[in-house]
């Protein structure tokens, strides 16, 4: 569950290559790497991406030729990556697209709010953007291949410090929190009501009735019920368990009993298949939560923090009720962050918490539905200014940072001789 953090550079980028994409594309070449091109259209977007995120002049004429610049750096390590036949699977690339787009979603709210803001489906922004995603992560495995191995010594680290101790940032607060999640479970009277309209519909599908129309009409997945429910072409391991045991246990044209699955209940159709790829659409019936559900989750979670303030071990608890399997196996730990780094409503938790305490319960959004949760503020951090004793692990990041920077840079010198290169304007 990684819903508590801020939404990511990486993320931030996905989000401009979408939205460059799918505007009109402007027929001027910014510039001429290899076989590759920089168009305008492209440019101009990430200078005021790039403004946005720095709180920059978008028309200072400084920005665009750095921004150009970087631009051009990864078109060069492509065309290098391209000439040491670097690649990367179907596999890698589909896992950072969805990646990418779950944590859109979870930005922005649901499935369907990422198509209305895109103006295209989920798994046609899947289709238009794999290419540059392939590109994306090639670029990167060279960068790893090339430095990826560096390191830097304790004399390096000390040198760094005492070379620039005086102009480097302060330390933001930091806070080193554990949780344990639950989510409501349905009433066996919401199920049973769910569980009717779904095999009503199952019904009308056996006796001839239009798969898309019925969808269109009933099905509860925002991401799919505008389309006819279709889910575009995925590999195996993109659904989860319950669900990719129907779809790849269909034959074309074959259309599953009622599955459940942590969304609700399903009714699939398989459209085509290739091996190890489907083309599905379903119906989805979720399953609603009555007051009740939660108010056992809260009751739940109330028990569970008595019993820590009265000696028990949070990190036991955590191991044995958690339902976050990113942290459940781990004690509950989401590590030590930077308050920069918390969403303000999960900021306003922490902030009413002394070190030690554990919050009451919370409600926290997950994924297309939400749970609650109870916080344990383990330690806090204060700002301060950065010390070679207490900060030592952050100074090395530092000092090979730099030392990556600067072979990165006579790198790219390199490249800038040996690959065609040419701005237009």
């Amino acid at each position: 569950m990684k819903n508590i953090s801020k939404i990511s550079v990486a993320l931030i980028l996905f989000v401009g290559i979408v939205q460059a994409q799918s505007k009109p594309v402007l027929d001027r070449v910014a510039a001429v790497v290899g076989n590759e091109i920089i168009l305008k259209s492209e440019l101009d977007y990430q200078v005021q991406l790039t403004a946005y995120q720095n709180k920059l002049n978008p028309n200072d004429p400084t920005l665009r030729s750095k921004v150009l610049e970087a631009m051009i750096d990864d078109k060069l390590i492509l065309a290098q990556a391209i000439l040491d036949s670097v690649t990367v699977s179907d596999d890698e690339v589909n896992r950072q697209l969805d990646s990418r787009i779950q944590n859109l979603v979870k930005q922005l709210g649901s499935e369907q709010k990422v198509e209305e803001v895109y103006g295209m489906s989920i798994s046609k922004i899947r289709r238009e953007f794999r290419s540059e995603m392939r590109k994306q992560l090639i670029i990167q495995k060279l960068k790893q291949q090339k430095f990826g191995d560096m390191k830097v010594s304790a004399m390096d680290v000390r040198n760094f410090y005492e070379t620039y101790k005086d102009s480097l940032p302060e330390v933001p607060e930091e806070v080193t929190l554990s949780h344990i999640f639950l989510m409501p479970k349905p009433s066996a009277k919401a199920r049973e009501e769910a569980y009717s309209l779904a095999k009503s519909l199952l019904d009308s599908l056996k006796h001839g009735a239009n798969f898309a129309e019925l969808a269109k009409k009933y099905s509860q997945d925002p991401g799919s019920a505008s389309s006819g429910g279709d889910l575009g072409w995925a590999k195996r391991g993109q659904f989860v368990p319950e669900f990719e045991h129907a779809v790849f246990g269909l034959k074309p044209g074959e259309i599953s009993g009622i599955i459940e699955t942590q969304f609700g209940l399903h009714i699939i159709q398989l459209l085509e298949r290739r091996g190890d790829l489907v083309h599905a659409r379903h119906i989805l019936i979720q399953i609603p939560h009555l007051k009740s559900d939660d108010d056992s989750v809260i009751t739940l979670l109330d028990t569970l923090r008595e019993r820590v303030l009265h000696g028990e071990s949070f990190a036991v608890l955590a191991r044995e009720y958690s339902q976050d399997q990113d942290t459940r196996d781990l004690g509950g730990d989401l590590g030590t962050l930077e308050v920069t780094q918390l969403e303000p409503s999960f900021l306003k938790t922490v902030n009413e918490l002394k070190v030690g305490e554990i919050s009451k319960p919370v409600k926290v959004a997950f994924g297309k539905s939400y749970g609650y949760h109870i916080v344990y503020l383990r330690d806090r951090i204060p700002a301060h200014k950065i010390s070679l004793t207490e900060d030592y692990s952050r100074l090395k990041n530092m000092a090979l940072t730099m030392k990556q920077n600067e072979a990165y840079e006579k790198w790219i010198e390199q490249l800038k001789k040996q690959v065609y290169w040419k701005i237009l304007s």
